[in-house]
This record gives structure tokens, C-alpha cells and sequence, in this order.
């Protein structure tokens, strides 16, 4: 009997889901029959995951991200070049590729029509861009993996949604997330205080006898593994939020500064991290010493570190023993506001605490991208990134948010020298949380229900699509013109022969026709009002 994509129903999808998903490895012994049947299921899927996204207000259910990551599974294991909902960009002479997302969420990463690529145009509004002018390589965009995240992923998914999830996350078939951050220890978005060293009240542990990775082990390190699988490239910062509290003034996770005696300790004891967590087959790729270290929270765990401490912290303990011990991990200084380009600085004026860092990392709760280029001007050998930016529900329009996101969290900071960018939690549940304390209405890149496991995509997950499904580590910045119009822009160059990418912001509350001239070529595009456009040629 012949099967047809159209006889299919849901339950037959799932049937053929689990099967390739059992059979993948072995493609080889696939029939045929089976090889071909899926080529051409492909596209009747794709479309009925696109209806389905449509029919459900564009919320992608947990149903929806199964159906979508059949498809990926598909495509892998057939050899075949169709794809999942967002296509992946291909070259093609003579026309740009094109995907919107709109602020009425009526396209969401959607693929245009290819556009001819013009020798002229009539717009008035024209965007130069100028490959000859380049400026950072870029690493790429990613959130957190929070211990909120990590819990509601691997606790309130079922295997197969959470394996289609983290294709969709980390894979180029879906949005190329290809940096992240781990908290080291509790952090606001944690369900109990903790460190890996702790102790009895009274008591301390300065040759770390105590250290363990074991509060990892059930929901961090296996969802952190699935992720490497799909994206082995993935590039993972970390930050504490403090000191163990037997290190502290405070002798708790809260409140409190490192007490001198210990600061060769807390050295160890992030060096110890690093290294066990290299042993759990997690490469460490960045640290930073203290996150947002001029902020001491009352009810969850912080550390004020002043920025002379933080000059003597790196000139004398930590740069030292990772020189030593970590000499491919780098170190990251500030990782807080842009309101306060001086603390940086005042690090940095340090000639022994420069030596040994590498970047300033950037939040933005307060400030504005150009402190980033401020401190670069001051020190053009320090890398920038930008590390931590949560929306929530003080802007629940999605317009709004996409706009704001866009202008300031990836074409604001990239114009800025960022190399990276990270949004804050990878995942909340519908109340926000789980959470100790702090913000009540954070919203994460995606929501998991806790009591039904529904996955909704948020905001965040298209501005971080926008960049990541089509700009690849390695790329550089290059010149492009911006705040021409309402338009605005942030263009690079990938590493794969020339393919070019440029993210365009409309800012107006209308419909503005553009174009972007690289030299001789004309791509004329008319984007909707407050809306993003990712275009590849």
C-alpha cells in the first residue's frame, strides 16, 4: 500500500516521529519506501505546524514544538535540505532572503518572498553597507540556564518535548542559540540557597574538602548535555552570585562582602568549578568574578565587591591561579550596568588586575548601550559583551517589547562592540518563577507551563532568532548605515564565503520602504511599522 503525506493524522505523526526517532542512527537500514515517504512528509508537516501556530494566536503549544521538531528530525535523518518553519538561509545569486517578524505577531520569524537583488532604486530611504569596514567578531546570543529554567525543562517536559525544544533553541534549523550563561550556585531564579561548598554554621572549609557539584546534577548538567549534543560549539559563561556565605562578613549567601582572608579561598573554589564542571564534559568558556557586584539583595544572594577589590581580587588571586590552572578561560570584569562605566574603568586603570582581563560584561537595567563603546574607546583591548537583560510583564505588548528589545539588546549593543549577547532566564513558568526573591514578573525566552508542560515563545525568542538563526560565530560587524528614517540597522559578514546579514528595525508607526545597497546591488523592501526584518543575500 503507498502512504501519503495527506492520509496522515495525528496519531501517525507520532508513530513516524518515534520511529525515526528510534531508527535515525541507522538511516542506513531505513526501507526505501520509508526514506522517500519522509522527504515528502516534510512539507505536508511544515505546513500543519504553520496553521497550528496560527490557529493558537502564534503560542506555540507543546504539541506544536513536537510536530516542528519532527520535522528537524526529519530533515536530519533523510538527508533531506527542506527544514522547519524558519528555513535555513541559503545562497542564492540575484536575490535576498527575507524574515519578518511584525509587532501584530501576524509573522513571527516568517520567511517573505526572495527579493530580486536591483541595480537601482526609487526609495529615498537608503541603507549603505560596507564590508571593507569591519569590526568585532561576533560569538553569537543566548539566555541563562537558570536553575528555574533547567528545573521547568527537565521536570515539567516530556522526553520527546524537551529534546524538540532544545533542537528549536540550539540547532540552526531552529533559532542557533550559541552562548549561555550558568549561575555558580543560587541565584534569584533558584528554589533554595545554595553553594558548592557549603558548610555547618561556624564553620569553613578553606581547602574546599566540601566542594561537590552534586545540586547540578538532577537538572542543570543532563539539560546542559542535550544542549552540547545538538550545539557542541555552544560557548558557556558563568557568574556567582556569591561567595559561599563562610566566606563572608555576613556568613550567609545574603548580604555581606568577602572577607579578606578568603579571597584565596573564593579563587579556589571558582577555579574548582570550572575544573568540575570540564569533567562533566562542560567546557567553561568565560567567569566573572561577581554578578552585579554594586547591588547587595536583601532576600536573595548578592555580594557587594567595590571596584578596588575587584582590581586586587584579579591582580593577586584569581588572574594568577587561572593563568596557571585555566589559561583558555577568560575573565570578565563588571558584569552590571551600563550606568556605571566607571567602575569598569577603575579596574581596568589597574596595570596588574588588566593583565588578566579579558572582557567587561554589560547589563542593562540601567544606562545605555554607548557606555559600552565609552569603555572600549578607553581600553580597545578589552572585549565587550553584554550579559544579562530580562523583559517582564511591566511591557506585556509584544510591539512594544519587540521594538525596544530589538533596538537596544542586539542592534544597541552590537553597534556598541558587543561580541555576544544574553537575555536573561531561558525559561519561566506561568507565574514567573520558581524564584527566591527579586523580580516577581520576569518573563524568560519561553514559558513552561508547570501544571500542562504548554511551551509559549515569547518576545525574547524572536529578537534572539533574528540574529542567531542567521549570523554565525566568526562573523564580523561591518559598517552599515542606521537612525536613517526610523530605520534601524546592525549588518555582518558570515564566515562562509561571503553571505551577508542585516537586521532592520522599523521604528515608525507606519509602513517604510528602504534599501540596502552593498555597492552595486539594490534590495528594496517595504517592512511593516515596528516591525524586525533579518535579510540574507
Amino acid at each position: 500500500m503507498t502512504i501519503t503525506p495527506k492520509k496522515l493524522g495525528s496519531v501517525d505523526i507520532e508513530i513516524l516521529c518515534r520511529f525515526l526517532s528510534q531508527n535515525c542512527a541507522n538511516q542506513g537500514e531505513l526501507s526505501k519506501e520509508i526514506q522517500v515517504f519522509s522527504r515528502q512528509f516534510i512539507a505536508e508537516l511544515r505546513n500543519f505546524g504553520q496553521k497550528a501556530v496560527r490557529k493558537i494566536n502564534n503560542q506555540q503549544t507543546l504539541a506544536t514544538s513536537f510536530i516542528l521538531g519532527c520535522v528537524a528530525l526529519f530533515s536530519a535523518c533523510t538527508g533531506s535540505n527542506s527544514t522547519a518553519v524558519i528555513a535555513t538561509p541559503v545562497s542564492n545569486n540575484g536575490v535576498a532572503q527575507v524574515w519578518v517578524t511584525t509587532a501584530d505577531k501576524s509573522k513571527l520569524l516568517a520567511q517573505e518572498a526572495d527579493v530580486a537583488i536591483a541595480s537601482s532604486t526609487d526609495n529615498s530611504t537608503i541603507i549603505n553597507v560596507d564590508a571593507t569596514e569591519a569590526y568585532q567578531t561576533m560569538v553569537g546570543v543566548g539566555a541563562s540556564f537558570t536553575d528555574a529554567s533547567v528545573y521547568l525543562m527537565q521536570n515539567k517536559l516530556a522526553p520527546d518535548a524537551r529534546q524538540a525544544i532544545i533542537q528549536d533553541l540550539y540547532s540552526k534549523r531552529g533559532i542557533g542559540l550559541n552562548f549561555a550563561r550558568l549561575t555558580i550556585g543560587a541565584s534569584d531564579f533558584s528554589r533554595s540557597h545554595y553553594s558548592y561548598d557549603d558548610v555547618p554554621r561556624g564553620q569553613s572549609d578553606p581547602l574546599l574538602n566540601n566542594f561537590s557539584l552534586d545540586p547540578a546534577k538532577s537538572d542543570l548538567l543532563p539539560i546542559l548535555k542535550l544542549a552540547l549534543a545538538v550545539n557542541p560549539d555552544l560557548k558557556i559563561m558563568a557568574s556567582p552570585w556569591s561567595a559561599p556565605g563562610w566566606m563572608k562578613t555576613s556568613y550567609s549567601m545574603i548580604g555581606g562582602t568577602l572577607r579578606p582572608e578568603f579571597y584565596r579561598a573564593f579563587a579556589n573554589y571558582l577555579v574548582r568549578y570550572v575544573e568540575a564542571m570540564k569533567a562533566e564534559g562542560v567546557n567553561i568558556f568565560a567567569l566573572t568574578m561577581q554578578n552585579e557586584p554594586h547591588f547587595s539583595p536583601t532576600n536573595y544572594p548578592g555580594m557587594v565587591v567595590t571596584d578596588a577589590e575587584r582590581a586586587n581580587f584579579f591582580a593577586n588571586h584569581l588572574g594568577p591561579l587561572m593563568a596557571a590552572r585555566l589559561p583558555n578561560t577568560k575573565i570578565f570584569e563588571w558584569d552590571h550596568n551600563w550606568s556605571e562605566p566607571l567602575a569598569a574603568t577603575n579596574v581596568l586603570a589597574d596595570s596588574e588586575a588588566r593583565k588578566y582581563v579579558d572582557a567587561v560584561a554589560w547589563h542593562c537595567y540601567g544606562g545605555s548601550p554607548a557606555a559600552q563603546t565609552q569603555v572600549h574607546d578607553a581600553y580597545p583591548d578589552k572585549d565587550v559583551y553584554f550579559t544579562e537583560c530580562s523583559g517582564g510583564q511591566w511591557d506585556t505588548n509584544f510591539g512594544s517589547s519587540l521594538e525596544w528589545q530589538t533596538s537596544n539588546l542586539i542592534i544597541g549593543t552590537m553597534r556598541n562592540w558587543a561580541k555576544g549577547v544574553l537575555f536573561w532566564n531561558l525559561a519561566l513558568d506561568e507565574k514567573f518563577g520558581p524564584h527566591l526573591g527579586g523580580c516577581g514578573d520576569c518573563r524568560g525566552v519561553l514559558t513552561i507551563n508547570s501544571e500542562t508542560g504548554e511551551v509559549t515563545k515569547n518576545v525574547e525568542y524572536y529578537v534572539l532568532g533574528h540574529f542567531g538563526r542567521f549570523v554565525a560565530e566568526g562573523a564580523k560587524r561591518i559598517k552599515s548605515d542606521s537612525a536613517i528614517d526610523g530605520i534601524e540597522t546592525v549588518a555582518f559578514l558570515n564566515p562562509d564565503g561571503g553571505r551577508k546579514a542585516i537586521i532592520v528595525l522599523n521604528t515608525n508607526g507606519r509602513t517604510h520602504n528602504f534599501t540596502v545597497r552593498d555597492r552595486a546591488k539594490n534590495i528594496n523592501y517595504s517592512l511593516p511599522a515596528n516591525s524586525v526584518a533579518t535579510i540574507v543575500w
